[in-house]
């Protein structure tokens, strides 16, 4: 029996809606086993012998989102739940994916499936567990094990391989012997696997609390062979792990393993674009990753920090301190202020505009207003002049006579 709280107790009549129609209906998975660790609940995931056809005609409220996988969800009390009919899977194609997905009506058939122990648990709307492969065992003793044969889990799916590994880094909980011994078995399986998906996993793993120790199993396992871009990366991979990362954030984790590689321009990008990590994403770390080689040139200057902004030159900032295994957020607090201090944070905070610059000058638009207004940005920056109208007006006039 295991002391249930939000979000599951909202979902209770949900399951009682669904076991009157004469089904049965658990909660199962990932929400269960946070449960039972003590950790942060966000939504809850149910499993039910109603197929989505059945489900269907329960509730009126219904959204197909896996439909082929027996996943759809349900609009319940203004709220929306994921419920996926019990089911078992047929061979698997290609190391990823089961050729097909047979609805089936048994609860312990459809945890069989599952990938760890701690992930195959179920609790009714009583709070009572249903625990087949000792998944509590193994939350108890921190360990993570496969549902049966690991070499026949990792087959089925090798992405699993890698949820293994972000597992580790999120909970830090060890991975079971055998469950290690098809890890390093089996890794080149990973080469059947979406770039996508293995970028998932892999930013997970760089969020873990754990991470340290995760981004070791990596090289230990030769899991990282077959990841983009990683192969030849083993002692920068390495090195990255003799850092303390304290609450660096993922990009930041990723300009840190940037900052051992030593690539020039063509090769950042290019291993950048291999994750296929969003165009916007792959901007701000490589931003970050330029300003920390300006800072290990450099201190901050007024200039540096309104160029950089300040989400920029604090993630540079960490990032240096921690290459010097300083405390991650040490200076931060000054940079801060100095930033905030700042007489303008954008070219738009100025006093003036273009349209003033013509009316001043009466000169046709081209060229030079952008100069023009970039030297007031700069003398505004470095507190040379104030960011008044008439005083910049009186400056730029005496900056051209001169």
């Amino acid at each position: 029996m295991s002391d249930m709280k939000e979000p599951f107790l909202n979902a209770v009549p949900l399951l009682e809606k669904i076991e009157k129609a004469g089904y049965e209906a658990y909660f199962v998975g990932g929400s269960v086993r946070d449960l039972l660790i003590g950790r942060e609940i966000s939504d809850v995931d149910i499993a039910s012998s109603a197929t989505p056809v059945e489900l269907k005609a329960i509730f009126s409220k219904t959204i197909d989102v896996g439909i082929e996988h027996g996943t759809i969800v349900i609009l319940f009390n203004g709220m929306a739940y994921e419920v996926t009919t019990f089911r078992s899977e047929s061979e698997y194609e290609d190391f990823r994916r089961p050729a097909g997905v047979e609805f089936i009506r048994s609860l312990q058939d459809d945890l069989m499936r599952r990938d760890f122990t701690m992930n195959a648990i179920a609790m009714d709307k009583q709070g009572k567990l249903i625990d087949p492969f000792r998944g509590t065992q193994a939350i108890k003793e921190r360990m993570i094990r496969t549902v049966g044969d690991p070499f026949e889990r990792f087959r089925e799916d090798g992405l699993r391989m890698m949820r293994a590994i972000r597992f580790h880094s999120q909970l830090g909980f060890e991975i079971e012997d055998k469950t290690l011994d098809a890890l390093k078995a089996l890794a080149p399986l990973l080469k059947h696997i979406s770039v996508e998906r293995k970028t998932m996993e892999f930013e997970k793993l760089l969020a873990g609390t754990y991470r340290k120790d995760a981004i070791i199993k990596l090289t230990e396992t030769d899991i990282y062979q077959f990841l983009p871009g990683l192969a030849d990366l083993k002692s920068e991979i390495t090195h990255m792990a003799e850092y303390d990362c304290g609450d660096l954030s993922v990009e930041e984790m990723w300009a840190l393993l940037l900052f051992q590689c030593k690539w020039q321009q063509k090769e950042l990008d290019a291993f950048l674009k291999a994750w296929k990590l969003p165009v916007k994403k792959i901007q701000y770390i490589k931003s970050l990753l330029a300003w920390l080689k300006i800072r290990f040139a450099k201190n901050w200057t007024k200039s540096a920090l309104y160029q950089a902004g300040f989400m920029i030159a604090a993630g540079a900032e960490r990032l240096f301190n921690i290459l010097h295994h300083q405390e991650a957020n040490l200076n931060l607090e000054h940079l801060q202020k100095s930033y905030e201090s700042l007489p303008i944070k954008k070219l738009t905070d100025l006093e003036i505009n273009g349209g003033d610059l013509q009316e001043w000058f009466q000169k046709k638009p081209g060229p030079w207003i952008k100069e023009k207004l970039k030297a007031a940005e700069a003398a505004v920056i470095n507190q040379e002049i104030e960011n008044k109208k008439e005083i910049l007006r009186e400056w730029l006039s005496r900056c051209n006579q001169n």
